[in-house]
């Protein structure tokens, strides 16, 4: 017996998969920064003023934008956010890349393998940033 596989299902299944995936890992990073503070403070490059308040505003903006990819009606915005947020990131990973005496217990590797895996991240928003493909 033939049985026809619905893709345009699998792929909207799928999609809502990776939108929950992303939701669970920005709040959690969110939620991070409160409790690990500390860790993110020590990672801020010196020409921030105030790196307390950015992490803990970075770290609300994760978690709002986590909850907003979940309501319909804030999902693109969310996603435009964090899309946003990502890219201002890329100082914070740049600084550690260039400053790895400041990070020793980080293996070089490891700061250098941020960068790329921020461009993943953001490729990832920028699925739920733009519209929604309506199948016809």
């Amino acid at each position: 017996m033939f049985c026809a596989y619905d893709w345009a299902m699998a792929s909207k299944q799928l999609r809502m998969i990776g939108l929950v995936a992303q939701s669970l890992l920005y709040v959690a990073a969110g939620v991070n920064h409160f409790w690990h503070s500390g860790t993110y403070v020590a990672i801020m490059p010196p020409h921030y003023s105030d790196p307390l308040l950015l992490v803990q505003v970075s770290g609300a903006a994760e978690i709002l934008g986590g909850i907003g990819l979940l309501v319909p009606a804030t999902r693109r915005f969310a996603a435009w956010g964090i899309l946003a947020m990502l890219v201002v990131y890329f100082d914070v990973h740049f600084y550690m890349a260039m400053h790895p005496e400041r990070f020793a217990a980080v293996p070089v590797w490891a700061l250098y393998g941020r960068i790329p895996l921020q461009l993943v991240l953001i490729a990832w928003a920028w699925v739920y940033a733009r519209p929604e493909r309506s199948r016809g």
